[in-house]
């Protein structure tokens, strides 16, 4: 899978780090998600893409095979470093007209560099962050602030905490959404979901939240207004919290397994990888509940829109953008209001019906191809001066 095309048009270099099966095994997180729909997508925007994987700087010298990008030598890597503490002047010369850095890393180019920077979470909200990371990535953020030529982000919001940490000048920075693939406008087969379901061990109806296991992820609170709910509600629905283990969040799964324990219809699932399985699971949900104390755009909620899932959201950070009014929002602190819409939700059936129709119209704007098209007009921009 290279994203060639042969629609003449300019050729982008795009960052697949993120997407190669050698160093991800599989298991893609949103930076990941995001390159390979723009990998998918850009062609049919006008764009001959060629993508480029840096090797891991774990792989000590060993040639792990890549599959999506055109391998990057050792000696760029190792550049990557130099040119983080002290910066290079040697600029590498690419068979690109403009490079596309979406996962952070860069160094100097001959050609146009487009960055997408999707929050500043380690500066503005360092408690969230592990600390072992948390410096090397502020350095790699400024450093890809400060050598693109113009700046992706995801959201009106990400743009005022960019600038705002960044020091980065608004008018180098485009918004452009993220989105859901076509695959998700197309709703699963009620046989598919039925199957699914019954591998999983769930019940149609659950309260669904899906995401890495992380503190800004507001998990905690999810369980805490779950448990709130009427006995009876419990009883009928299933709270099902699908998500990989993140930093911080042992606590949150010894919750998990304690209240399973205890008898309550909490079920954790860490590994749904299956893109299909993924979309039948959001589908037999009731109630899709995501109150994330931070988000720079927030990709589930346009999963749950695609799937027909009404949507109760913090009314924070990036989330009412996103949901336009689509979502029943909440103060993400207070576990009373998240118990609150997650009983309406599933007893006020006038108000459900009215949330799922306007998810599904919201949608309708977010998908990949769309952010393709606005992502190629920003190539075109920075191209044209």
């Amino acid at each position: 899978m290279t994203g060639t095309s042969a629609i003449a048009g300019p050729r982008i270099g795009l960052a697949t780090t993120t997407v190669e099966p050698s160093l991800t095994h599989g298991h893609l997180d949103g930076i990941g998600v995001y390159s390979k729909a723009l990998l998918e997508h850009l062609p049919a925007a006008g764009c001959t893409v060629q993508g480029f994987s840096f090797p891991s700087l774990r792989s000590r010298g060993a040639r792990l095979p890549f599959s999506v990008g055109r391998r990057m030598p050792h000696a760029f890597a190792t550049l990557t470093i130099k040119d983080l503490v002290t910066p290079c002047m040697v600029r590498t010369r690419l068979p690109v007209d403009l490079y596309h850095a979406t996962d952070y890393r860069i160094v100097r180019m001959a050609c146009p560099v487009v960055a997408t920077l999707h929050d500043a979470i380690t500066l503005k909200h360092p408690q969230w962050c592990s600390p072992r990371a948390r410096s090397l990535k502020n350095l790699v953020l400024r450093n890809a602030a400060g050598k693109a030529d113009h700046v992706i982000a995801l959201s009106a919001f990400a743009v005022t905490e960019l600038t705002e940490y960044f020091g980065i000048d608004e008018q180098r920075v485009s918004v452009v959404p993220c989105g859901v693939g076509e695959s998700w406008l197309q709703r699963p087969a009620p046989e598919a979901i039925a199957a699914t379901l019954q591998e999983f061990g769930l019940e149609a109806g659950y309260f669904l939240f899906v995401g890495t296991l992380q503190p800004r992820k507001n998990i905690d609170r999810i369980l805490d207004a779950y448990l709130r709910l009427p006995v009876a509600v419990r009883r009928e629905r299933q709270c099902v919290i699908v998500g990989r283990p993140g930093w911080r969040c042992e606590t949150t799964i010894a919750r998990l397994r304690t209240a399973a324990a205890d008898g309550e219809r909490i079920l954790w699932l860490n590994s749904v990888e299956d893109e299909a399985r993924l979309q039948q699971i959001y589908a037999g949900a009731g109630v899709f509940v995501f109150p994330s104390l931070h988000e720079g755009f927030g990709m589930p909620l346009t999963e749950a829109f695609a799937a027909g899932v009404p949507v109760v959201c913090a009314n924070t950070t990036s989330l009412p953008e996103v949901a336009q009014g689509a979502a029943l929002e909440v103060d993400p602190l207070d576990v009373g209001a998240i118990a609150d819409a997650m009983l309406a939700l599933v007893r006020d059936e006038a108000l459900r019906q009215r949330c799922i129709a306007a998810g599904t119209r919201r949608v309708q704007a977010l998908t990949w191809a769309n952010t393709a098209q606005m992502t190629a007009a920003v190539y075109r921009k920075v191209l044209a001066g």
